[in-house]
């Protein structure tokens, strides 16, 4: 019995060098090659960490919001700023736990993004403004809308999420997945495991884009680099989604929004007219539009039709 609790112990001892021995490696070489530019983009100084932005153009505020995901970043709008600061001043920010902006070991919900987004406005923009936030982010705008109806003029959502899968909450087995992944070398080690570049860049050509031919190796990248940064730290974020810390459920705020909501959806996503359909059961002046031949992110896969359409709302 002693002998086989020795080996044991051995045995974890050896494993615990392994996967940290890993991760380190991998932190490594993301110092070395995985960083995303910091370009023009500046820093607000944020009561929880700061908070990387771009701000560029002239006219009516006009805030992107990337999709709430450790993947994604500001990057998500690259392909449409330049045209869009024609007409607007247009900002884009890093979520916390994203991209370039601090990642610190804290539980992220999706009241923590409601004060985020509200603060922002008010603080670095300064006046009412339109919104447009992807996937599981519009959830959280919507949400600061209601709180602060005055921080907004429209918003308009891109590849919105299903209402109901914002419904799940944290429950005693999430709670230990979240405790594992929070924890500092096997929680890293999977957590590295699961944004490993093959992963991201299936997730990239088969859930975000209709036409994978269409994916650049910087696009890949891009996506790749923004999970490694601040040393694999977005793990805590990673984590909080996992565990449906993030969730919220946004049926009463919808309901009572008298403000003007757009959607807008890749045509070949699967699901969107349902998932359209229940916006619109809920507040009946929700409208929708639709890009052909996109899925999740027409702003990558179609910027021009994405442009188009967007100035055509605004």
């Amino acid at each position: 019995m002693k002998k086989h609790i020795q080996n044991i112990i051995s045995f974890g001892i050896v494993l615990t060098g392994v996967l940290a021995g890993t991760n380190k490696i991998i932190d490594i070489m993301a110092d070395k090659n995985e960083n995303l530019p910091i370009n023009n983009g500046k820093y607000f100084c944020w009561k929880y960490g700061n908070i990387y932005y771009t701000k560029s153009g002239k006219g009516k505020p006009l805030l992107l919001i990337h999709d709430l995901n450790v993947c994604s970043s500001s990057y998500e709008w690259n392909k449409v700023v330049k045209k869009l600061s024609e007409r607007n001043t247009v900002y884009t920010i890093d979520l916390l736990g994203c991209g370039r902006s601090e990642k610190p070991n804290l539980t992220y919900t999706s009241f923590l993004y409601v004060q985020l987004v509200n603060d922002f406005i008010k603080k670095i923009i300064g006046s009412k403004t339109t919104v447009v936030a992807t996937g599981y982010a519009l959830s959280f705008v919507i949400m600061a809308c209601q709180i602060e109806n005055n921080n907004f003029n429209k918003i308009i959502g891109v590849s919105p999420c299903d209402i109901y899968n914002l419904t799940g909450t944290p429950d005693k087995k999430r709670n230990v997945l979240k405790y594992l992944l929070d924890s500092p070398i096997i929680g890293t080690f999977l957590y590295n495991m699961e944004t490993n570049k093959k992963k991201v860049k299936n997730q990239i050509s088969k859930d975000y884009f209709y036409r994978s031919t269409l994916v650049s190796g910087e696009e890949i990248n891009s996506y790749y680099k923004g999970t490694k940064t601040s040393h694999s730290k977005g793990k805590y974020l990673f984590a909080s989604i996992r565990s449906c810390y993030t969730n919220i459920n946004i049926i009463p705020a919808i309901e009572k929004l008298n403000h003007s909501i757009c959607l807008i959806g890749g045509r070949e996503q699967p699901f969107i007219h349902d998932i359209m359909d229940e916006y619109r059961a809920h507040n009946s002046a929700i409208e929708e539009a639709y890009i052909s031949n996109t899925k999740h992110l027409p702003q990558l896969e179609a910027p021009e039709k994405f442009t188009e359409l967007l100035q055509i709302l605004l």
